[in-house]
């Protein structure tokens, strides 16, 4: 089944509000993470992009951090961007919205200027990211309970 959506990045509060709302039944409802660590002083200044069917109904978000909050989480490298919190909801899963939404991030963060984009991927998602052309690097290690790697993509241009 093919649902047309769209992804733009969140605009206003009650845009915020429907990728807190996706990103609470995908990691606290269906994962288990709690709900006190799901978000972060990180929100504030993140560029957060969200996904909408035609009716306007969320179907999935993420976020980008840059500047000090990416250095925070990618080495100290203010060039390099965070991609995190990336979450599609059950109803839109197969049908694009991931990938749509990790290409919004990466322009996103080409329009800032970074170079490259680094995220920690649920271990499951692995192959997800390597088909968008993302490479981990590291070892394994644990975020909220469930398995992690870093994985990094160089930006080219648009």
């Amino acid at each position: 089944m093919s649902v047309p959506f769209t992804v733009r990045a969140a605009e206003d509060l009650a845009d915020r509000e429907a990728c807190f709302a996706v990103r609470k039944d995908v990691f606290v409802g269906e994962q288990g993470v709690p709900q006190d660590i799901e978000y972060d002083a990180y929100d504030a200044s993140a560029v957060h992009v969200l996904a909408v069917d035609e009716d306007g109904v969320p179907l999935g978000t993420g976020r980008l951090l840059h500047g000090e909050a990416a250095a925070a989480k990618t080495g100290g490298d203010a060039s390099v961007g965070s991609l995190g919190r990336l979450a599609v909801t059950r109803r839109a899963r197969g049908l694009g919205v991931g990938a749509a939404l990790v290409r919004a991030i990466e322009d996103a963060a080409r329009g800032l200027g970074l170079t490259a984009v680094d995220l920690h991927a649920q271990t499951q998602a692995l192959g997800f990211y390597e088909r968008l052309g993302y490479t981990a690097y590291g070892p394994e290690f644990q975020d909220a309970g469930i398995a992690h790697r870093a994985m990094r993509c160089p930006l080219g241009p648009a």
